[in-house]
């Protein structure tokens, strides 16, 4: 051995007793985010960042540019889901690097420092042509996914939300109902949880205020497709003016309304205490008549809901305007899952943390929210093509025999496949094999598996029965 220390003296850090052997040092890119791995391959597959690449517009002009917009969107959005809302770690994310730097500059594969990202988010996404590309972008990864398994109706949820702000910042206000200095976005999901579109507003707005600029666009992406379509909203979205969009648009709707002197005389009968002992139960009563307001310039349908609770003296009262036929307690159930809205919003602020707006400029601030929703959305994309195959998930499908190479060194990505979801829907197989013969062979399929560990079970213990491990080992 030419070194006692067992290292040779060249650079390359190599045993001389075993040159099989080599030591190398990737400490920058362990890191504990393998989980973006996924969503890579998910992206690779349906191409969501091509996408943005051809609706932003760069507006750069010098020469030596290293990382395209496409990349650095990769990046900010990968981060976000990561947990990393803020650019202060870009430069020390390995993780971002393995997974963003390929795509974000074609001389090496680097991903953009701190400082770049900055200038990425406040600057450059923050012009007018590309704020709107960005509030775009959203509608056409859902596209993208319903292009592949279309669905067979759309509900349209719009709620809003606050995003508590601190400092001088550009547009924030005091919010009476919120109690607090804020902005206050608003939102519109669709059923399967997929954030439609998003704009951040002042603090100080109307609840329902520039609801055209956000609900038009989302009713125009569906209005050519033979599909049933549906609204929910709340009492801040009780206006004509949403009434008669929605109407002229083929929208059926649901949105509840504040009770007033009318409503009530309407419902006269039902409010009064019944006679008798109190019930132990919670009674529900409903109601249904025509209503027409001022401010309407016709009359509707509105549905009613009286609850008389054990132990309280006056009844709970609500009242719906709808332009549905259904039965009246079909019309409540329906407006009552509108509930899950605020339940994504909730995910919304918790997990990708959308309500961090600490930039200056309003315009920068909403680009802050564009990014989070777009990291929200590809949280939710993995569920929207798994509900699209009855239940199945969607995962990169990995060549046997290959678990121990590097997917992000160039490599092509693997084609989807559905696996089961474990309650017995649908078997692994490819995209685009037909749904009915997926769940068809389900039920052969998990026998299978389950007969298959059962023999392997048995084997092993009569090998531990007669203390031969070796019988064990042959088996294997």
């Amino acid at each position: 051995m030419a070194d006692p220390t067992g290292e040779s003296e060249s650079c390359a850090p190599r045993l001389d007793f075993d040159r099989r052997l080599k030591l190398e040092f990737h400490g920058s890119d362990i890191t504990s985010d393998a989980g973006l791995l996924a969503y890579r391959e998910l992206d690779d597959a349906l191409g969501l960042m091509e996408i943005a690449g051809q609706n932003l517009a760069d507006g750069r002009t010098g020469r030596n540019g290293r990382h395209d917009l496409t990349g650095l969107l990769r990046q900010s959005v990968f981060g976000r889901l990561a947990g990393y809302e803020d650019v202060n770690d870009a430069d020390r994310l390995g993780v971002i690097r393995r997974c963003a730097g390929s795509l974000a500059c074609a001389a090496t594969k680097q991903a953009a420092s701190t400082s770049q990202m900055g200038r990425f988010e406040t600057e450059w996404l923050a012009s007018d042509e590309n704020l709107v590309a960005l509030a775009d972008l959203s509608g056409h990864w859902i596209d993208r996914v319903h292009s592949r398994h279309s669905p067979k109706g759309i509900v349209l949820d719009m709620d809003l939300s606050v995003s508590p702000t601190y400092g001088d910042q550009e547009g924030t206000a005091y919010n009476g109902h919120f109690a607090c200095t804020c902005y206050h976005p608003l939102f519109v999901f669709n059923q399967f949880g997929d954030l439609e579109r998003c704009a951040l507003r002042s603090g100080n707005v109307h609840s329902a205020h520039d609801w055209q600029d956000v609900l038009e666009p989302v009713v125009a992406r569906y209005r050519s497709r033979k599909l049933r379509r549906f609204f929910r909203g709340d009492a801040a979205f009780a206006s004509p003016d949403i009434y008669e969009f929605l109407e002229a648009e083929g929208f059926g709707y649901a949105i509840r309304i504040k009770r007033n002197a009318v409503l009530q005389e309407r419902l006269g009968y039902l409010l009064k205490r019944p006679v008798g002992r109190p019930p132990s139960e919670v009674r529900r009563y409903y109601a249904n008549f025509s209503y027409q307001a001022k401010s309407w310039s016709k009359s509707r349908r509105v549905v009613a809901k009286v609850e008389w609770h054990p132990g309280e003296l006056y009844p709970t009262v609500g009242f719906i305007v709808t332009n549905m036929t259904r039965p009246a307690e079909r019309v409540v159930a329906f407006y009552n899952q509108r509930g899950t809205a605020e339940q994504w919003i909730k995910e919304g602020k918790n997990a990708i943390k959308w309500t961090r707006l600490s930039c200056c400029s309003f315009a920068a601030n909403a680009v802050r929210l564009q990014l989070h929703a777009l990291a929200y959305k590809s949280r939710q994309l993995h569920a929207d093509a798994g509900s699209a195959r009855g239940g199945q998930a969607v995962v990169a499908d990995q060549p046997q025999g290959e678990a121990r190479q590097d997917r992000c060194q160039g490599r092509a990505p693997w084609p989807l496949r559905h696996i089961p979801d474990g309650r017995g829907r649908g078997a692994e197989d490819a995209v685009r094999r037909d749904t009915a013969a997926d769940r068809a062979t389900a039920a052969v399929a998990i026998s299978g598996v389950t007969r298959a560990v059962t023999e392997e079970g048995q084997r092993r213990e009569r090998c531990e029965r007669t203390n031969r491990p070796d019988i064990w080992t042959q088996a294997i």
